[in-house]
């Protein structure tokens, strides 16, 4: 008996047979052969492309290796990197490096309108092109002193986590493949992405301008758990107007200080309700008047709404625009709302229940427990604020994957775990190999 495993798209079988070839299966060009894995008294469908006998076999044995022997060099890397200035609008120097990298491994490297690096490593035909996206854009301003402090097994410095080491990880699995000569059957797609963090502005921009790719992997967040949902993110300002007045004459008065405070009291007010997801809102936000003697003329405030289920978001939105055009109405002030960011919902956890079985979903955490990767017992959450969140809505196989283990992104105390940045490379790498449909990653028995 020989147990054969076949890859297909959206499915993992398992046969067994007393003899077979592969013509005897299916046609070769269909056929995406990885692993042998344990077998199955008849042919059944599994939801993993993953086999603990994969990272033994030779070729991928030596990615991992080369990986490990060539770390201290991707550290080094992630440093330059998170010194290159990059706030979201301004990413250039960094697409630039980005770029060269790409371009000195042979990569067919292009830059659009929007900035995005795009790097394609071509496959031999017969396998879903599989993106890796890692955003190059950090959140702080011009200027800031992006200095990198070494402290033992850390890295101090903003933007050193979010997402400087997941561009750095990138780098090196495309390194990582070519020097052990790797042919995939499907194209793999390595995307440098601008503007994630004001709205996914690059990743969206990709996928609305180029074919539909067979799955996506956002390479963002800390390691933990696998992210296959997309969290809804809605930022809108309101602002309130009026003639203003010197303090001596105010009584009585239209005042947009006083409607914007109404305004946040009452929104505060508002109950999330149990059992549909959940959802988060925060007034980050507020502004207005330059002088202390006098009503502002003009005072507006940010309003960020969170939440995965879609229904649950808009109805929230429009309760917090009602009270907030209320306020202004009592008041007597002029009321103007903006749209910033609208980010949509993937669903909630019952609503991608069918998400959660595809394979992409299962391999990534088939990968993770045999890297040992710590998930706090959850090994996948219908949710995620990532680039991939452009790929869940749209219906394409999705996941986020992490870089390291890190924290306090976004502030100037940002920190990252250099060492286990090595899980999130290999991570990367293992999932170009069985999803991509590496030649070298399996043999099929033909007796």
């Amino acid at each position: 008996m020989v147990n054969v495993a076949i890859l297909t798209p959206g499915r993992f079988y398992l046969f067994r047979a007393r003899s077979l070839t592969l013509r005897s299966v299916f046609p070769m060009r269909l056929l995406s052969v990885l692993a042998l894995l344990p077998s199955l008294a008849a042919a059944q469908p599994t939801r993993t492309a993953w086999s603990a006998d994969i990272p033994k076999q030779q070729q991928v044995a030596r990615m991992l290796t080369w990986l490990e022997q060539n770390f201290p060099r991707q550290v080094e890397e992630w440093i330059r990197i998170a010194e290159i200035q990059g706030k979201s609008e301004h990413e250039q120097e960094r697409g630039q490096y980005v770029r060269r990298a790409m371009e000195q491994e042979g990569l067919a490297v292009t830059v659009d309108s929007i900035g995005n690096v795009i790097g394609v490593r071509k496959g031999r035909g017969g396998g879903p092109s599989v993106v890796f996206a890692a955003h190059i854009d950090i959140v702080h301003p011009l200027g800031i002193d992006l200095r990198v402090r070494r402290d033992g097994d850390t890295l101090r410095a903003p933007g050193i986590f979010d997402n400087s080491a997941s561009v750095a990880n990138m780098l090196a699995v495309i390194r990582a493949l070519n020097a052990a000569k790797v042919e995939t059957r499907g194209d793999l797609v390595f995307i440098g992405t601008t503007q994630e963090e004001i709205g996914l502005r690059g990743m969206d921009y990709w996928l609305e301008h180029n074919p539909r790719p067979g799955l996506l992997v956002s390479m963002d967040g800390g390691l933990g758990p696998i992210n296959y949902g997309a969290l809804g993110i809605y930022w809108t300002k309101y602002y309130y107007k009026g003639a203003g007045s010197h303090t001596l004459t105010s009584a009585g008065k239209p005042h947009p200080a006083r409607a914007v405070a109404a305004a946040i009291q009452s929104i505060y007010e508002i109950t999330i309700p149990d059992g549909r997801g959940g959802a988060v809102y925060n007034v980050g936000q507020v502004h207005g008047g330059a002088i202390f003697n006098g009503i502002p003329q003009e005072v507006w405030f940010s309003m960020d709404l969170r939440s995965v289920n879609p229904a649950l978001l808009d109805s929230l939105d429009a309760e917090i625009d009602r009270r907030a055009r209320a306020a202004a109405e009592r008041e007597k002030v002029e009321f103007l709302k903006e749209v910033v960011t609208k980010n949509r919902a993937g669903g909630t956890e019952e609503m991608l229940r069918e998400r959660r079985t595809h394979p992409l979903v299962q391999t990534a955490i088939d990968i993770q427990k045999w890297l040992g990767v710590q998930t706090g017992g959850r090994d996948a959450l219908a949710t995620g604020s990532t680039d991939g969140n452009e790929g869940v809505i749209r219906g394409i196989p999705t996941i986020a994957i992490g870089r390291s283990y890190g924290g306090n992104q976004h502030t100037l105390s940002e920190w990252a775990h250099w060492p286990s940045a090595i899980l999130g490379t290999k991570l990367t790498l293992l999932l170009a190999l069985t999803m991509g449909g590496a030649a070298g990653a399996g043999v099929v028995p033909v007796q």
